[in-house]
């Protein structure tokens, strides 16, 4: 079912714009659309935010799980995370060898940097999104429904998708084809706490062959307090969707022994985060979709590029073409 359209394009009762997810691109397009005077509502689903840009303790060890810095080759971005650094809330990783920006005091502490002065509504999980009349509703799990003018979904897209299909929403036929074939990888953190130092490279240790992509010390990080390694390790899309899921002593059993010698010491406690939307394999051409006729819009890294850099950007450009350009 479309919205209701007329000669004169879609017309909004409601002026409450419903952002669904507070990732990067949810919040930083939430933030430009309230600078402009806008009435936003982010909605996420978790009590995180910042979406992959993640952290978890595990007793006392602290593990940044999905995004484990990030880059600005943009100039754009590298505007935006230059006034970020003198916020005090990034700062290049201490002894990397390229220029790697992370979160301080972990990857965490941007998402929530970012909803400062916003409306979000953490622990909402919208299982439905439908129009009705004059606007849209948004069903929310064991909670009251949203209503909103316009609606922007920045979920990951498979997510975003079904929220609409679960709503009888129909996009236009230009969109619908092309977003539904964009697909995610899934990925396995490990969270491994080592019984002393790790021999883990303070700039972390990126593979290209077997079960494991990535090694990082959350310790010589600057994140995980104290002196024994905190390591995560992400395993690689394929295997991660193979053994997904597996518990994470089974995991382990079948990790460890292959990386013992990058640990450089005993693992003593395992944990396990699993990311069934880890990156997109492809994204599409356009950095994000708005349709101004049913007050509809989709940001996110499907769209904007795999990386933080372009889910920011997507969600950037989304509330420009929603509201126009700052003059």
């Amino acid at each position: 079912m479309h919205p209701t359209r007329g000669s004169e394009g879609y017309r909004a009762m409601n002026e409450t714009i419903a952002v669904v997810g507070a990732g990067i691109s949810g919040l930083l397009l939430a933030r430009a659309l309230k600078a402009r005077g806008k009435d936003v509502v982010v909605l996420e689903k978790s009590r995180g935010l910042g979406g992959r840009l993640a952290t978890k303790r595990v007793e006392a060890a602290v593990f940044d799980t999905g995004a484990q810095y990030f880059t600005a080759k943009s100039a754009r971005f590298a505007s935006i995370v230059s006034e970020w650094a003198a916020a005090g809330v990034v700062a290049p990783w201490p002894g990397a060898s390229a220029h790697r920006w992370i979160a301080q005091p972990s990857m965490n502490a941007l998402g929530k940097f970012l909803a400062d002065g916003l409306d979000v509504r953490r622990e909402a999980k919208v299982v439905k999104v439908q129009h009705k009349l004059g606007g849209w509703e948004l069903t929310i799990e064991n909670q009251l429904a949203q209503q909103a003018g316009q609606v922007v979904l920045t979920a990951p897209l498979p997510q975003s998708l079904a929220l609409l299909k679960a709503g009888g929403v129909d996009l236009p036929i230009e969109w619908a084809g092309p977003l539904a074939q964009l697909s995610y990888h899934p990925c396995l953190a490990l969270l491994l706490t080592l019984d002393g130092a790790s021999a883990v490279p303070a700039e972390g240790v990126a593979l290209t062959e077997g079960p494991v992509r990535w090694l990082a010390d959350n310790t010589k990080k600057g994140i995980s307090p104290g002196k024994v390694g905190a390591v995560t390790v992400h395993l690689s899309p394929s295997f991660a969707a193979e053994h997904y899921a597996k518990t994470e002593a089974e995991l382990a059993a079948l990790i460890v022994p292959g990386i013992a010698d990058r640990l450089g010491a005993p693992v003593v406690n395992v944990a396990l985060h699993r990311w069934k939307f880890s990156e997109p394999v492809a994204s599409y051409a356009e950095r994000c979709v708005w349709l101004p006729e049913l007050g509809l819009g989709l940001a996110g890294d499907a769209l904007g590029g795999p990386r933080v850099e372009g889910a920011a950007l997507s969600g950037l450009e989304l509330a420009e073409r929603m509201v126009g350009k700052e003059q």
